[in-house]
């Protein structure tokens, strides 16, 4: 076990290691709340960087695992996905729903799994980094892994 993880942080290793998927949470010196920022730190493409988004839909929330370099177009999706509506949640709903802040949600370590979508597009890098569940941390894992952690449905998220 990682020492010194932050509480968040550890809730996302250890769910992380009950799904196998070996990737460390990385603490990054500086914050990388943003997949521009994170991207510059790791020496990565921005695109290789899952950016987690929390919107809220049809009453509940939505986390969207969306790769650095797109921007969610929430009109085209809903329709994609059959929902009546996709909405930035706020930063209450993004906290409640996930436990944790914006700028360091991770994929996992919520206190409810979430709908996941994820950006087909992710799947073009070998390797990509989500948040470990503060702004300081990040892990690498796979596409697959990532949608298998999830559960997440594959979509393009950005317009058509």
């Amino acid at each position: 076990m990682p020492s010194g993880l932050h509480p968040r942080s550890q809730l996302v290793h250890d769910a992380l290691r009950s799904a196998g998927i070996l990737g460390e949470i990385v603490q990054l010196p500086d914050a990388a709340s943003t997949a521009a920022l994170a991207a510059s730190a790791l020496g990565v493409d921005v695109g290789a960087i899952a950016n987690s988004l929390v919107f809220w839909s049809d009453g509940e929330p939505l986390l969207m695992m969306t790769s650095g370099a797109h921007r969610v177009d929430t009109h085209a999706l809903a329709s994609r996905l059959g929902r009546s509506s996709i909405v930035r949640a706020t930063v209450e709903q993004v906290r409640q729903a996930t436990g944790q802040a914006i700028g360091g949600v991770a994929p996992t370590g919520h206190p409810a799994p979430l709908v996941t979508v994820v950006d087909e597009d992710l799947a073009q890098h070998a390797q990509i980094w989500a948040a470990g569940g503060t702004p300081h941390t990040v892990f690498p894992l796979t596409f697959d892994e990532l949608v298998s952690l999830t559960d997440g449905v594959v979509a393009k998220v950005d317009a058509a």
